[in-house]
C-alpha cells in the first residue's frame, strides 16, 4: 500500500505556478488577456478559454473532493484508506493552489458555478455525513470512486481538447492519479462487503 501511495502521490503532485526567467512568479497579465507559454511550450502555446474553463471546473471538483475528505478523514476505520485519503488530500490541495495562480495570471477565479453539474451532489454529501461508522468506508468508497471517475473523465476530455501543454500536463497527472485511485478504492474489502 504504501509503494501505491508513492506512485499516487508521485503522478498527482508536481504542479506549480510559472516562474518567469528569475525564478519568481510572473504578474497577472490583464483580465481576460490570454496566458502567455512558458519555455518549454511551443511560442504559439497559450491558455485559451478550454484551458481556462478545465482549470476553473477541477478547482470547483478539487474544492468538493477536500470537502469530502473532511467529512470523512477523522472517522476511517480503515487505516489504509485513511492514508490514501490523507495522500488526496495533499495532493489535491497542491494542484488546487496550481490552478487557482494559473486562472488569477489570466484574470479569472474559479467560481463554484463552473463546477455545477459535474460533482457529488449534496445527497452524497449528506450520506457521507449521516453515515454509521460501520457503513462510512463502504460509503467513502462508493461515493468517491464515482467523484474521481469524474474527474478522471474530465481531465481525459481536456487531454483531446486543451491547448496549453501545461495544462494538459496536469490533465494528465489528473487523469492517471483519479484512475489509479478508483482502482484502489474499489479493490478495498469495505467496497465488496
Amino acid at each position: 500500500m504504501v509503494a501505491l501511495l508513492v506512485v499516487l502521490l508521485a503522478a498527482g503532485c508536481g504542479g506549480a505556478s510559472a516562474p518567469t526567467a528569475g525564478g519568481t512568479p510572473a504578474p497577472p497579465p490583464a483580465a481576460g488577456a490570454p496566458v502567455p507559454a512558458v519555455s518549454g511550450t511551443p511560442d504559439n502555446a497559450e491558455m485559451t478559454g478550454i484551458d481556462l474553463l478545465f482549470l476553473s471546473m477541477m478547482a470547483g471538483h478539487t474544492e468538493q473532493t477536500l470537502e469530502i475528505v473532511r467529512l470523512v478523514r477523522d472517522r476511517l476505520a480503515d487505516t489504509e484508506l485513511r492514508t490514501l485519503v490523507a495522500a488526496i488530500e495533499v495532493t489535491e490541495a497542491d494542484e488546487l493552489e496550481t490552478a487557482r495562480t494559473w486562472l488569477a495570471q489570466a484574470g479569472r477565479s474559479a467560481r463554484a458555478d463552473d463546477h455545477a453539474g459535474h460533482g457529488t451532489g449534496p445527497d452524497q454529501l449528506a450520506r457521507l455525513r449521516d453515515a454509521s461508522d460501520a457503513d462510512l468506508d463502504a460509503v467513502l468508497i462508493e461515493v468517491f470512486c464515482a467523484h474521481q471517475q469524474a474527474a478522471a473523465d474530465l481531465a481525459r476530455a481536456h487531454l483531446a481538447a486543451g491547448n496549453d501543454e501545461r495544462v494538459r500536463d496536469l490533465a494528465q497527472r489528473v487523469e492517471q492519479s483519479r484512475t489509479a485511485q478508483v482502482e484502489l478504492m474499489a479493490a478495498r474489502p469495505a467496497a465488496r462487503g
